[in-house]
């Protein structure tokens, strides 16, 4: 149905849903077909965007080539990974600069690709700018990689003196981010770092982005009662809301999965289908 959209507000809004969906999947075998689904959609969008700024380009051009660029790179799209990676080392050897629009996006490819080359290069050109802006785009990529270490590296750089204390449940987030590995090794760090965090953020809307960051996004009940304990033990009344939020996002997300077969994909002529198994259900989206 959306095969000839060009929209940017349309397809970002197809791609917000994906991501969530792409959450709840991650560590599941059809991620595969999944990533395979959303490089159908966006790669021939990017063909004719191109990866170049044009004269012809309107404000959501440039919003638009940046979100396909970052989607395809999260959905092993082999030709984006690889311009990416040229760009990227072309970029720190100071050659060619990449665009500052596509400059997050193909940061982003990198990292998740890459391994400690990668990594230290990323650290490099944050070291090496005063710009907030540049050194915000490297922060929050650093945890997005596959590596354990390396995010284990970047959770404790979030604490360093070189990242802003506002600066820092960003690149926190970008480990959470992660799939469900990432996920279970920030809310870690955040248990055992927790101390700190109350006393730099209490009262202040930083504290409550942390909060949502590391634990919204669990998909069992067991985590549900495991973050329950910790704030029934550790209270923070500043983010109270965000617990509940919380709380209430794993819990409904658990329900969804409850009694559920791993769901499979199916493509049918233009339409992709997510099919879930339920008891003796079959519930298709």
């Amino acid at each position: 149905a959306y095969g000839n959209e060009r929209n940017y507000v349309v397809l970002s809004s197809i791609d917000t849903n994906l991501a969530e969906l792409g959450s709840l999947f991650s560590h599941l075998p059809c991620h595969v077909q999944f990533k395979a689904m959303r490089r159908k959609i966006f790669a021939k969008v990017l063909a004719e965007v191109g990866w170049e700024k044009r004269e012809t380009d309107g404000h959501t051009d440039s919003l638009l080539r940046n979100m396909l660029i970052g989607t395809l790179g999260r959905s092993d799209d082999d030709q984006v990974i690889e311009k990416c990676h040229e760009l990227f080392q072309q970029h720190v050897s100071g050659g060619a600069q990449i665009a500052a629009d596509i400059r997050g996006s193909v940061y982003c490819t990198v990292r998740q690709r890459g391994q400690e080359k990668e990594f230290e290069q990323l650290l490099e050109l944050f070291s090496k700018t005063d710009l907030h802006e540049e050194r915000d785009r490297v922060q929050r990529v650093l945890g997005s990689g596959p590596n354990a270490d390396l995010r284990a590296k970047t959770l404790e750089f979030a604490l360093s003196d070189s990242v802003r204390s506002n600066d820092t449940p960003f690149v926190i987030s970008s480990v959470a981010g992660a799939g469900h590995e990432g996920r279970d090794q920030a809310w870690n760090f955040v248990k055992n770092k927790y101390p700190i965090f109350l006393e730099r953020y209490a009262g202040g809307f930083l504290f409550q982005r942390l909060v949502q960051s590391t634990c919204a996004n669990f998909t069992d009940m067991e985590k549900y009662k495991e973050v329950e304990q910790f704030f029934a033990e550790n209270k923070a009344p500043s983010a109270e809301r965000s617990v509940r939020q919380s709380l209430e996002s794993i819990k409904l997300r658990a329900a969804g999965w409850r009694g559920t077969v791993k769901p499979s994909l199916s493509v049918q002529g233009s339409r992709i289908l997510i099919i879930f198994r339920r008891n003796k259900e079959v519930f298709v989206v």
